[in-house]
C-alpha cells in the first residue's frame, strides 16, 4: 500500500506547480473583478455644437458707367479706347498706351481683390479651431472633486453655450482649489479647422470613455442619465483607502482660435493650463467634456490601474 502511494505522489508531483499557478491567477482575476468594475465606473458632463460662425454678407457693389459709354476707372474699356484706332480723339501712340496701362492695372487690381475675398470667405466658413485635453491624476483624498462633479452633473445646464461655459469654469475651479492633491498630469492641444474639429474632438472623448466600464452619471446636451452602481459600498470611507489610490479627471475642450497650452511638467504648468481652459469665453467655446473616474464617492483607482489605463500621465 505504501509503495502504491509513493508511486502516486511521484506521478502527481510534476503537476503541483502548474495547478497552484492556475489557482493563483484565478484568484487574482476573479477576486478583484468586482473591485475593478467599481473603480473604473465614471461620470461625464458636457456638450456643444460644431457649427460655422454666422457672418454678415456685405452688399454687392454695383457699377454703372456714364451714359453713352466711355472708359471709367474701375470699369472696362469704352469708346475713348476705340476712338484712336479710327483716328478720332488725338494722337494714337500716347493716349492708347495710357488707356491700355490703366485698363490692365484695373484688371489686375480687381483680380487680386476677388482672390482675397474668396480666401477671406473660405477662412470665415472654416476657421481655425483648437482641440485641447488636460488630464490630472489626484490623490484619493480629493473626495471633494467627486462631490463637486456629481453635483454639477445633476444640476448643470448643458444645452446652451453659456451653460457649458459655466460647467467648464466650475470644473477647472474645483481642480484649482487643491493643488496639493495633484500627482500626475498631461496636456496637449492641436490646431485644426472647423470641418475636421468635431471628428478630432470625438476621438479624444471616445478614447477616454472607452477606459470606463460604465458611466453611472452623465449629463450631455441636457440628457441626464444616472445609474446606481451595484458594487458601490455604502458609506465608503477614504480614510481606510490603501496608500497609492487615485482619482483621474479629464477636461477636453474645442474652441475657436488658437489655444496654446504649456507642456505639463510641474504644478505651475497644470495651474496655467487650468486657468487658460477656464478662461475660454462662451462665444469661442464649441464643445466641452468633463470626465472623471471613479464617479462614486469612496471609490478609487489603484496605482496599477491608473498606470495601465492612463499611460500618458507623468509625475509632476
Amino acid at each position: 500500500m505504501g509503495h502504491t502511494l509513493q508511486n502516486f505522489f511521484k506521478l502527481f508531483k510534476p503537476l503541483v506547480k502548474p495547478i497552484v499557478a492556475i489557482a493563483l491567477v484565478a484568484v487574482l482575476i476573479f477576486g478583484h473583478a468586482d473591485g475593478a468594475w467599481a473603480a473604473r465606473a465614471g461620470g461625464r458632463i458636457g456638450g456643444g455644437s460644431f457649427r460655422a460662425p454666422s457672418r454678415t454678407i456685405a452688399p454687392s457693389r454695383s457699377y454703372r458707367g456714364p451714359s453713352g459709354g466711355g472708359y471709367y476707372p474701375g470699369g472696362g474699356f469704352g469708346f475713348p479706347f476705340l476712338f484712336p484706332l479710327f483716328g478720332f480723339g488725338g494722337g494714337f501712340g500716347g493716349l492708347f498706351t495710357v488707356i491700355l496701362f490703366i485698363g490692365l492695372a484695373n484688371f489686375i487690381v480687381r483680380t487680386v481683390r476677388e482672390l482675397g475675398d474668396n480666401a477671406s470667405t473660405a477662412a470665415a466658413e472654416n476657421p481655425t479651431v483648437s482641440v485641447a485635453k488636460l488630464q490630472i491624476g489626484l490623490l484619493a483624498e480629493a473626495r471633494y472633486l467627486q462631490d463637486d462633479l456629481n453635483r454639477m452633473a445633476l444640476s448643470a445646464d448643458t444645452s446652451s453655450s453659456e451653460g457649458l461655459t459655466q460647467v467648464l469654469q466650475e470644473a477647472t475651479l474645483s481642480l484649482l482649489r487643491h493643488p496639493e492633491y495633484w500627482q500626475y498630469a498631461t496636456a496637449k492641444t492641436e490646431a485644426t479647422r472647423l470641418l475636421s474639429a468635431e471628428q478630432q474632438f470625438n476621438q479624444l472623448v471616445l478614447a477616454e470613455r472607452s477606459k470606463l466600464t460604465g458611466e453611472t452619471v452623465s449629463n450631455v446636451n441636457s440628457r441626464l442619465q444616472q445609474v446606481q452602481s451595484s458594487t458601490t459600498e455604502a458609506g465608503g470611507d477614504l480614510a481606510s483607502t490603501e496608500p497609492g489610490s487615485y482619482l483621474v479627471a479629464s477636461v477636453i475642450v474645442a474652441t475657436q482660435g488658437k489655444l496654446n497650452l504649456p507642456k505639463v511638467s510641474s504644478t505651475q504648468d497644470v495651474r496655467q493650463t487650468l486657468s487658460a481652459l477656464g478662461a475660454v469665453s462662451s462665444d469661442r467655446l464649441l464643445a466641452v467634456e468633463i470626465l472623471w473616474t471613479p464617479q462614486a464617492s469612496g471609490e478609487t483607482l489603484t496605482a496599477d490601474e491608473m498606470i495601465a489605463e492612463y499611460p500618458e500621465l507623468t509625475l509632476i
